[in-house]
């Protein structure tokens, strides 16, 4: 009886993979030009701004700087009369100086005599006092080191339920704004920043129930409103190169398990 041999199992063809195809010349100048670009411009607007501020405040102090303490007249006088310098920054420099020099004076009890005396004076002017008690209360708010800022960044409904917005938590509602509330509600000031703008908004006095309290910094959630919810602020507990929890793709979980 002849012996019967099994026929060997056939694969199934697959169909070879097309060749990709590489990009053309132009395609990768195009990537070049967004690559350098993405590159250029952070640092380019950063040094044009700061050249900017440098500036106006150049043309804004150096006005009242003496004519004798001024760089161009002491190049003047060692170069010629038809020296011609500008010197970017020179009026920072004086601010700087003037400013430290009237903190160090205004400590002093001189100092607090003259100035209780200007703001008395000031007083007695209808218009002037109140514009100057506005400005010296936001600039006692901003630049005195305090904990009276910014600290929290929170998530409140606005300007309907189910739409929310990024807001920032300052303090506690107080005097006639917390009488008026009813006193079961703790009422929280919340300075609600606008897009792409931040400094500019609404002020809104919330229920600090009504009030979701976030643990991003209010540098990573200023950085999310002005740029349109682009820029999302990293995990910080996360290792380089490691995917969010978020992020991770369930379909891809599952590839990596079975192999």
């Amino acid at each position: 009886m002849p012996k019967r041999y099994k026929t060997p199992h056939k694969m199934p063809a697959f169909p070879e993979p097309t060749p990709r195809r590489r990009p053309g010349i132009f395609a990768n100048l195009r990537a070049s030009f967004l690559t350098g670009l993405v590159v250029i411009a952070p640092v380019g607007l950063t040094v044009w701004l700061i050249w900017s501020v440098i500036g106006w405040v150049d043309s804004f102090v150096l006005p009242f700087v003496p004519e004798p303490y001024k760089p161009q007249t002491f190049f003047r006088k060692v170069f010629g009369e038809d020296t011609q310098v500008n010197i970017r920054g020179i009026g920072v420099v004086f601010f700087l100086v003037f400013t430290i020099l009237t903190g160090w004076i205004a400590k002093g009890v001189i100092g607090r005599s003259l100035i209780a005396w200007a703001e008395r004076l000031v007083d007695r002017m209808p218009i002037v006092r109140s514009v100057y008690s506005g400005v010296k209360q936001i600039a006692e708010t901003v630049f005195a080191q305090t904990d009276t800022k910014f600290d929290k960044a929170c998530l409140i409904e606005y300007p309907r339920r189910d739409l929310w917005a990024i807001g920032f938590v300052s303090t506690s509602a107080k005097g006639e704004i917390a009488r008026r509330v009813p006193p079961e509600e703790d009422i929280v000031s919340v300075f609600l920043p606008t897009t792409p703008n931040p400094t500019s908004g609404f002020l809104l006095f919330v229920p600090e129930s009504d009030v979701t309290y976030l643990d991003m910094s209010v540098e990573d959630a200023a950085k999310l409103v002005i740029s349109a919810g682009l820029v999302y602020p990293a995990k910080k507990d996360a290792k380089p190169g490691e995917v969010p929890p978020e992020t991770t793709d369930p379909k891809l979980e599952d590839v990596k398990a079975i192999s």
